[in-house]
């Protein structure tokens, strides 16, 4: 089973002021996680707006990305309802040489643990190359995994469900399976998660803490002091305060103004919240 392990941002993406993507900046936005501390991307996670971009807008970015110097770093995330875009995705994506997949069960309707093995099925059929990490968020698909359900999607498909982004936090203590990737959502779960076995973190604030985040991963695996993980645990605290992806947008958007487009119904945060945002993150002495 191939583990999936380290530092991985869920990866913003760039608009134009026409809110169209910007596929240049986006993947620039990317390269830069990564030459700062991340050891992949997640791209077009919720983070990246996914469910709010265009199938042609994804597709353009993936074949631009496929030249990347990082192309063997990022997982690609789907970001659709439909089972059947799903797998069309998939296989462009695979023609393009990109092999892991981020995919949510779908959002909205009500369903169980045996449907959700189902989906899983139907794209694994399809795609048997693929290796695959579940996104387990209950808050947006309004579904959660168990540890039952994931043993079970597992032991039937051990050589494409490689591990599981947890941001319902319910699984990186409670599961236990040799080679599988546990990663949650945040880093304040991530070295509670390091000293528990977790393979390490897919978060959205790591766009703004990558090198950060990266030191107290390696500080664990080499043995050292921990200097920066209260500081990251207090960055994050902050940002949870409000919408991520707007507030990201927002904090970023003083360095470049391209940042504070946003796709709706999201929006940037409004001048009390930017104000409150900031002058919070100045009192931890926290800068890019």
């Amino acid at each position: 089973m191939e583990k999936i392990r380290g530092i991985y941002a869920a990866s913003m993406s760039i608009l134009d002021e026409n809110l169209a993507l910007d596929v240049k900046k986006t993947i620039k936005h990317a390269e830069n996680l990564i030459d700062t501390g991340c050891h992949g991307v997640a791209i077009f996670g919720s983070t990246g707006q996914a469910q709010l971009l265009s199938v042609s807008e994804k597709i353009s970015l993936l074949n631009d990305l496929s030249k990347s110097k990082y192309k063997d770093y990022y997982l690609i995330g789907t970001g659709f309802n439909s089972l059947t875009e799903t797998i069309n995705f998939i296989s462009i994506s695979k023609s393009l040489g990109f092999a892991k997949y981020l995919i949510m069960p779908p959002a909205y309707y009500k369903y169980g643990h045996e449907e959700v093995f189902n989906f899983y099925s139907k794209i694994i059929n399809t795609h048997q190359d693929i290796k695959i990490i579940l996104y387990n968020f209950e808050k947006l698909c309004g579904y959660k995994f168990s540890p039952e359900s994931v043993q079970k999607i597992v032991s039937k498909f051990p050589s494409q469900v490689v591990g599981v982004k947890d941001s319902s936090y319910n699984l990186f203590e409670n599961l236990k399976i040799d080679g599988f990737s546990l990663l949650p959502g945040s880093e304040l779960k991530l070295l509670k998660g390091l000293e528990l076995g977790c393979s390490g973190v897919i978060t959205a604030t790591c766009n703004v803490t990558s090198s950060m985040a990266r030191k107290v991963f390696d500080d664990f695996h080499n043995k050292k002091e921990q200097t920066e993980n209260e500081k990251l645990c207090k960055v994050r605290a902050i940002f949870d305060q409000y919408n991520l992806i707007s507030a990201l947008h927002t904090f970023l958007g003083k360095r470049e103004s391209f940042y504070n487009n946003i796709l709706p119904p999201l929006s940037i945060l409004n001048e009390e919240k930017k104000e409150k945002l900031i002058l919070e993150l100045n009192s931890i002495d926290f800068k890019l």
